[in-house]
């Protein structure tokens, strides 16, 4: 049963998680019981009445960079790095159907047989329809990240915010894996991101956030419930403004 919704500091959000979030411990590829425990995460928050939206990278299958950097043509790499978010994005919805929401996969490159073709408006209705949307194949367009997809897609569907899935829980000065003095901020300005060359988004995904003055939540997605928690007023995480 649904919980009654609590007020939710936001209405409407898009979860931006990597494709290496689905990997697990595995290494390469999808983990089923990460790609449920994801899930779960995202049906806590559905279950508030938030609306969702997510994008999924594709870096566990297939990395363009990557490809690109090892001699293939970088479009083409591109184009199979889409096609890995495609993937993805179906196991997302696999794993969301089986917990009884219903999920629509929408993707930037027609493939009617298997999603929906990007429709502004049609999206825009199943999210007040209450379905959670997973947008695939990034932007439809080489040389742009699925961050890059985030951000224009968050602004496209009018959310309220990006919730930045990571393995830590917000941004630091530096690497805390590595560091141990590593200091986190609690907020901080789209300007210092780029001031400072903080890893939260690639620059251009940051500058499209600035331009529409999009807020991003940089929070860790390893933490059982801290997806809801913070639409909940608690947890720890970052918040990038203007």
């Amino acid at each position: 049963m649904a919980d009654t919704p609590q007020n939710p500091t936001y209405k409407r959000v898009l979860l931006k998680i990597s494709g290496e979030a689905l990997m697990g411990n595995t290494g390469f590829g999808l983990h089923p019981p990460t790609v449920e425990r994801i899930a779960r995460e995202v049906k806590s928050v559905h279950d508030m009445g938030v609306e969702v939206c997510m994008v999924i990278g594709g870096g566990n299958i297939f990395r363009g960079l990557q490809g690109s950097a090892q001699g293939m043509e970088r479009t083409t790499a591109d184009y199979m790095g889409m096609l890995a978010t495609v993937m993805n994005a179906l196991a997302m919805q696999s794993a969301l159907e089986g917990l009884g929401i219903f999920t629509r996969v929408i993707s930037a490159i027609p493939m009617d047989q298997v999603c929906e073709p990007y429709i502004r408006r049609r999206a825009v209705r199943h999210l007040e329809k209450k379905r959670v949307v997973i947008f695939a194949a990034g932007t439809g367009n080489p040389y742009f990240t699925t961050d890059t997809a985030a951000t224009l897609r968050a602004s496209e569907m009018a959310c309220e915010a990006i919730f930045m899935g990571k393995q830590v829980d917000g941004v630091y000065d530096k690497d805390p894996k590595k560091h141990d003095d590593a200091v986190r901020y609690d907020s901080i300005t789209y300007d210092d991101v780029f001031s400072k060359n903080l890893k939260v988004m690639d620059a251009s995904a940051i500058a499209l956030a600035r331009d529409n003055d999009m807020p991003i939540v940089v929070f860790s997605l390893d933490e059982p419930g801290g997806f809801r928690g913070i639409l909940a007023g608690q947890g720890t995480y970052t918040r990038v403004h203007s």
